[in-house]
């Protein structure tokens, strides 16, 4: 059953050369302390559950036909439906081109959208060293799930990013290099500036300088650089 928790409209940003809606699968295995979708997590414990019926997203899309040129699945984490694949199939049979926002943890799903093609382009977050993720993302998470899930995508022949949002401590030089060489020969790595509001565990940040200053993230950016084919900033 597929839980979906909101939609944007309207976007000139999400997926790239393309104007898009945005629709958000509720539900997630991970427990990043900067989520800034904290009621997407878990719907069932959130103080203002919001759940849309998926009859209502697929009028909207039929009505957006000669508007919209792409739909964005984000979440939450969209591979932890079951419905995700008759979902995407209803969405291709409108035309319109998929781009799935996943933290690549199960790979298993992401390789069947990829066969089946049903994505079109892949956003993986790439939340720190893939040995790091059971101290500071999920416990006893098996990084190889993440290393699965990387090679499936560049693998793939589809056109895809990573992106990491650049805090501390879950990511430092040493970390982003290790992820770089992790990606090397990548099209494009993001790595993305951390926003402090509405986070899912802000006791986690409480009494440091979490976040990455401009000039910081450029510094990182370099320490990049030399593993992949582009690598950007978005602050």
């Amino acid at each position: 059953m597929m839980i979906l928790g909101g939609i944007q409209k309207n976007s000139f940003i999400d997926y790239p050369g393309k104007i898009s809606c945005v629709i958000f699968v509720s539900g997630c295995n991970f427990d990043c302390p900067y989520c800034h979708n904290p009621s997407l997590v878990d719907p069932f414990r959130a103080e203002k559950r919001v759940v849309i019926k998926e009859r209502a997203i697929m009028d909207f899309l039929h009505k957006r036909r000669d508007l919209l040129e792409g739909v964005v699945i984000s979440g939450g984490e969209p591979t932890l439906s079951n419905g995700l694949i008759p979902f995407c199939e209803r969405i291709k049979q409108m035309g319109y081109p998929i781009k799935l926002d996943t933290n690549g943890s199960r790979p298993q799903v992401l390789d069947l959208l990829i066969r089946e093609g049903l994505v079109d382009y892949i956003a993986m977050d790439i939340k720190t060293a893939p040995e790091l993720y059971s101290v500071f993302i999920k416990r006893n998470f098996e990084a190889r799930e993440i290393l699965s899930g990387i090679q499936l995508i560049m693998a793939s022949g589809k056109d895809y990013e990573f992106r990491t949002t650049c805090i501390r401590p879950i990511v430092n030089d040493r970390i982003i290099e290790k992820i770089a060489r992790i990606i090397k020969g990548a099209h494009l790595y993001a790595l993305q500036k951390f926003v402090s509001r509405d986070v899912l565990r802000p006791e986690f940040f409480r009494g440091s300088v979490a976040g990455y200053n401009k000039k910081e993230l450029f510094r990182l950016k370099s320490i990049v650089e030399p593993w992949v084919r582009e690598c950007i900033v978005r602050c």
